[in-house]
């Protein structure tokens, strides 16, 4: 304690350099805890469920002809058909349970109550017994309650939801909750923390699987060994390895693949079928759960991650060399403290207490700039991604930024501790009768540190700058849509048991609807949604075009209603667009664009030609063709597309509306769910929004790196500067009697700027040549983060050193000239 005090009046005795000290390292501290928040939470966090560490995910990659549904749990090889996962499941492996899991959108409430949107998840019985969570009200599902295909009308609400919904309804088990218009009983609530196995989802309901069929009216595909949708998980008996678990599944899993499904695979060529036949299940780590957002995060988070450590060791370096200058002046100090019977050890404890305490300070204040990081970070995501997370300091993340500020305090610690401590005591007694001296190697530590932080920042600003370009890259991007003045929406009738015939109805009334809106110049509609990162892919037959078991015959679809391409900008440059007459009692037609007319060699003469999808039927007119136009990604190619009109395509239970006014944006949006509301007021509004919204929420993950590396960018190279500041005033004040005699021998003002220039010069140069080879080797590993832009971008190289030559000129100036001012009479007195 008495150290803690004596090290508190140390650092208070120079407010203004320990308030700058402490503001470093919060800086420093509290960006690596907001980065680490994040990281924690999508890559090191486990599922709160019982050993999460004996869990696996199944993934089945290899040839998969059929449909496939596949959602944020996963790509699409690593789902199943929902024969198989029954399969598996009985076979007797090194698997004490299997369960399988698949996300699907809810309109949900209590009976007699308003619907709300959102996320339910159809599971297995085994899926809670297989994870081991308990819950917190009633009970959870069993293997008992999805034995029957449509026959379990149970749920299981989600912690959130019954506090959040219900008010924490301590009866509500045993009650109605209307699920997609279907009465379901509440079974109970999972408990407090856990929100299913898929990272970045918050459902609201889970249901048994054998319930798909139900919820989504008019889906079958139980027996269908080419329908795969299933996600799998299971979890290992006591004692058995992953391996022994892959070993014992695949013996069971290739003779399924053989014996049963090989025959099964029609069209497949005879070396597809080959290896269709030798497919084998890889296991995966399953402490995390199943999703894609794993994978997706690692890079940039890892990326973030790695400048947030620059950014640290250059507020760090700062600090070193802010305590080597104090220690410099505190030499005849610790001197007479070694002469009176002090130890080394208690001066080397002293240092060091004072050090860490500075450390924690900019700890605690650190701990405010990670919450104001995440605020920050939270208006650059999509609206449902924030929903989706939790942007707050966990227990975790406190524990890291407490062992990261005890950490960053021993390491700027301890060489000036040892320095500030050596026993020359004799030498220091006579030499310190005023002059401030750190020894030589003090200096050359001191000059490297600053050496170094020029170099991070170099690497840094040309990170920033790449990302800044790849970023002007993608706002450069000819979307090939009209964006401006275009609101969008969704509404899914079937999650509300609306039939065919009254869905049909509905749109046809919410088109009238909206078009009746004062301002309003155009209404369409589709199914799937534009810039939203959703695909529905299908094969297709074209005439004239041939093809072979292998030949790639896939194209992108899309259902659309009258005027589709009129009101999203996209000109139609042969045939026509549809129209209102395109229904179910007209000539099947099709548009499609200038990517599906080269690949399938339609040429300029698409108009009149026929298609079809699925077989050779070719019972389709290609009645327009389109300018190509971006469909699902901002950043990808534009993939061949066609597109038919949804009245001739049967049921649809979602659909996507876009409506171009000359209205205000708000305006419009508070339009359209009074409009709504007016046909169907149990029927929620859905991912409402501006096109252009709709566009930045595509490239979030552009921006957001681009503005955070950008700003811990210049926050490293300001801590930098203010390094080289330092530095330069420390050594001008020691080189005082120097300069003086070689002002009284003839050296001019401009003689002594020059040397002080020529040093930072130096420093500069070296630290911008390491710099720049630091940022190469980023911008190799970050380079799927740039778009249309190499890691080594020479311009971008260039710039960033012109704009850290600058910086460093700036931190020189004043010691320069404060070195040029003194007076030759007053150095030589100043010992």
């Amino acid at each position: 304690m008495r150290n803690v005090k004596l090290a508190l009046r140390t650092l208070f005795r120079t407010p203004f350099v320990t308030i700058v000290a402490i503001l470093s390292l919060a800086l420093g501290i509290g960006a690596n805890a907001a980065i680490y928040s994040l990281f924690d939470q999508i890559l090191l966090r486990p599922l709160p469920v019982a050993q999460p560490d004996r869990l696996v995910n199944f993934v089945g990659p290899g040839p998969q002809y059929g449909s496939n549904s596949c959602n944020s749990a996963g790509d699409c090889d690593e789902v199943f058909s929902y024969p198989m996962f029954r399969d598996l499941q009985r076979a007797n492996t090194a698997f004490s349970g299997i369960a399988g899991h698949f996300l699907f959108g809810v309109n949900v409430a209590m009976a007699g109550k308003t619907a709300i949107n959102g996320r339910g998840v159809f599971v297995s019985g085994s899926y809670f017994p297989v994870l081991g969570v308990r819950p917190a009200l009633g009970r959870l599902l069993t293997p008992n309650d999805d034995q029957t295909i449509g026959g379990h009308y149970v749920a299981v609400l989600s912690y959130d939801y019954w506090a959040n919904q219900l008010g924490s309804d301590p009866n509500v088990v045993g009650k109605q909750l209307v699920v997609n218009g279907k009465s379901m009983t509440i079974l109970g609530v999972a408990p407090e923390g856990f929100f299913g196995t898929t990272k970045g989802e918050r459902p609201y309901v889970f249901v048994p699987i054998t319930m798909r069929g139900v919820m989504n009216t008019g889906w079958t595909g139980y027996e269908d060994r080419q329908s795969y949708w299933i996600y799998l998980f299971g979890r290992l008996k006591p004692g058995a390895t992953i391996e022994q678990g892959a070993a014992s599944i695949n013996a069971v899993y290739s003779h399924l693949i053989n014996d049963t499904e090989a025959s099964l695979q029609k069209g497949m060529s005879a070396k597809t079928l080959a290896q269709f036949k030798a497919k084998k299940l890889v296991l995966h780590d399953g402490r995390r759960g199943q999703s894609s957002m794993i994978k997706e995060s690692r890079t940039p988070l890892l990326l973030l991650f790695s400048i947030t450590a620059i950014v640290l060791l250059i507020a760090c370096a700062n600090i070193a060399n802010l305590l080597l200058a104090r220690a410099a002046n505190r030499t005849m100090e610790m001197a007479v403290r070694l002469s009176l019977g002090a130890t080394r050890r208690q001066l080397i404890g002293q240092v060091l207490t004072e050090s860490v305490l500075l450390a924690i300070l900019g700890g605690l204040v650190s701990v405010l700039v990670a919450h104001w990081t995440l605020v920050g970070i939270t208006t650059m995501l999509p609206a449902q991604g924030v929903v989706d997370m939790q942007f707050r300091l966990s227990a975790p993340v406190l524990v890291f930024t407490a062992l990261v500020s005890l950490a960053t305090g021993l390491a700027f610690g301890i060489v000036p501790a040892l320095q500030s401590t050596r026993p020359d005591l004799v030498t220091e007694l006579r030499n310190n009768s005023g002059k401030l001296t750190g020894g030589r190697g003090a200096a050359r530590f001191r000059t490297g540190l600053v050496t170094a932080q020029i170099a991070l920042s170099m690497a840094l600003l040309i990170a920033a700058g790449l990302f800044i370009e790849s970023l002007r890259n993608v706002s450069r991007v000819d979307l090939g849509i009209k964006i401006d003045n275009v609101v969008s929406f969704a509404i899914s009738p079937g999650k509300n048991a609306y039939d065919s015939a009254r869905t049909a109805a509905l749109y046809g009334r919410v088109e009238e609807q909206l078009t009746a809106i004062p301002g309003v110049s155009g209404v369409t509609s589709a199914t799937v949604p534009l810039l939203a990162n959703s695909n529905w892919g299908t094969s297709v037959s074209v005439e004239g075009f041939h093809k072979d078991l292998d030949t790639d015959a896939g194209s992108r679809f899309n259902a659309v209603g009258p005027n589709y391409f009129h009101v999203i900008g996209v000109p139609v440059i042969a045939g026509r667009d549809f129209s209102a007459a395109d229904n179910a009692n007209g000539l099947r037609v099709a548009i499609v664009n200038e990517t599906f007319a080269k690949k399938f060699k339609l040429g300029m003469d698409a108009v009149g030609k026929r298609m079809s999808v699925g077989n050779d039927s070719l019972n389709i007119t290609i009645v327009g063709l389109a300018k190509d136009s971006k469909y699902s990604q901002v950043k990808d190619k534009v993939p061949p597309l066609f597109v038919q009109p949804y009245r001739q395509l049967g049921r649809m239970d979602q659909m996507y509306f876009y409506i171009r006014s000359t209205l205000p944006t708000d305006q419009l949006l508070r339009a359209i769910p009074k409009a709504i509301k007016q046909l169907d007021a149990n029927l929620p509004v859905e991912r409402l929004r501006t096109l252009p919204q709709q566009v930045r929420d595509n490239v979030f993950l552009d921006r957001m790196i681009s503005t955070l590396s950008a700003a811990f960018a210049v926050l490293a190279t300001l801590l930098a500067a203010v390094g080289l500041y330092g530095v330069l005033a420390y050594s001008v004040a020691q080189r005082t009697r120097e300069i003086g005699v070689r002002m009284a021998l003839g050296a001019t003002a401009g003689t002594v700027s020059r040397m002080v220039l020529r040093q930072v010069g130096m420093m500069t140069l070296i630290g911008a040549v390491i710099g720049i080879a630091g940022a190469i080797a980023l911008g190799k590993g970050a380079q799927s983060l740039l778009y249309e832009l190499k890691g080594w971008d020479p311009m971008v190289i260039a710039l960033s050193a012109v704009l850290l030559a600058l910086v460093a000129l700036g931190a020189a100036l004043i010691p320069a000239l404060r070195a040029s001012r003194i007076d030759p009479m007053q150095a030589l007195r100043y010992e």
